[in-house]
């Protein structure tokens, strides 16, 4: 039984994702002038893993995949760009490219933030009585 609903879970893995890049971001914006340092992308690494979970699976054999079992796998992962350098030292680190996706990742977290805020809050107002 999932007691807030689906919302405030996808909710929390956006906000998980967010804080994943916000992270990378940091790190890569802290190693622009660091000889030889490749950055860094949170990107998702299977789009249909949360699609897959919710599709009915029935496993045939034991070495089958078990889509049904997928709750604690994240939809995201962390990779490193390899085939750039923008420095002469062998750094690949965009300074403002970073700046520009902190920048916009900031708000979609201060978005994310606000809704399940809304949401907790009208869970309130029901537990309260509507008052």
């Amino acid at each position: 039984m999932n007691l807030f609903g689906q919302t405030i879970h996808t909710l929390e893995n956006a906000m998980n994702h967010s804080a994943a890049k916000n992270r990378t971001i940091a790190n890569n914006i802290a190693n622009v002038d660091t000889p030889g340092y490749k950055a860094k992308d949170v990107v998702f690494k299977d789009v249909l893993s949360s699609e897959l979970s919710s599709i009915p699976t029935k496993r045939t054999h034991s070495r089958h995949i078990d889509f049904q079992n997928r709750e604690g796998s994240s939809s995201f992962q962390t990779i490193t760009r390899q085939n750039t350098t923008y420095n002469h030292n062998g750094n690949n680190v965009d300074i403002d490219k970073e700046m520009n996706e902190l920048a916009q990742n900031q708000i979609q977290y201060q978005a994310l933030t606000s809704r399940i805020s809304s949401k907790f809050s009208g869970l309130e107002s029901v537990l309260r009585g509507g008052n």
